[in-house]
């Protein structure tokens, strides 16, 4: 499936993304969206004042899980008052539109959003997708050639972060590893000196 709409590939830095993070419930597909959070980045600079962050009422409260407590430490009480899903998917849409779509492991939150967009009857946005965790393989490739030994970077965020000389932050809060995955975007684009987007996705 061709997801770009650019007839030419333009700068990296004149485009529009969103850092996009959602916490669950588990992983797997029954699972339900319990919180969004959204960070953007224009003209190649993080504008955490225009954020977005929401829970999730879940539709199916009763099937939380004391596991899924335990990581994301989000309260069933918490969520009882929260906009349900096709608002906070609204939400979403609204704020994506035309512009890029920037994700850590992207076939996790890119699989609960498609599902959530099925089980609601609304057509797929395809949206054109940046995900840090393929950049860092890129990297870890690069590294690989110039030091054969060396090793690949870690993949998870806050590992990955912490090597690349970025501070830790609260994890498990769709907001917050949103704006690490931000964060962790730009050093990647840095460090891998891209300037097109079509030479990030």
């Amino acid at each position: 499936m061709n997801l770009w709409p650019f007839r030419k590939s333009p700068a990296w830095n004149t485009v529009n993304y969103w850092a996009l993070d959602l916490e669950t419930s588990g992983l797997n597909p029954s699972d339900q969206i319990l919180s969004v959070g959204m960070v953007p980045i224009r003209n190649g600079v993080i504008e955490f004042g225009a954020h977005f962050y929401s829970l999730v009422r879940p539709a199916h409260p009763e099937a939380l899980s004391v596991e899924g407590i335990k990581a994301h430490h989000i309260l069933p009480g918490e969520l009882e008052t929260a906009p349900a899903l096709p608002e906070v998917l609204d939400e979403i849409q609204q704020r994506i539109g035309q512009d890029v779509l920037l994700l850590h492991f992207g076939s996790v939150d890119l699989g609960f959003l498609r599902q959530s967009y099925k089980a609601l009857g609304r057509p797929w946005i395809k949206p054109v997708v940046v995900d840090t965790a393929v950049l860092l393989a890129r990297l870890s490739e690069r590294r690989r050639r110039l030091e054969p030994h060396s090793k690949p970077y870690p993949s998870g965020l806050g590992a990955a972060r912490a090597l690349l000389g970025l501070p830790p932050h609260l994890e498990h809060h769709a907001l917050w590893d949103a704006l690490a995955t931000a964060e962790l975007f730009l050093v990647l684009r840095h460090q891998l000196q891209a300037q097109t987007l079509r030479q990030l996705t």
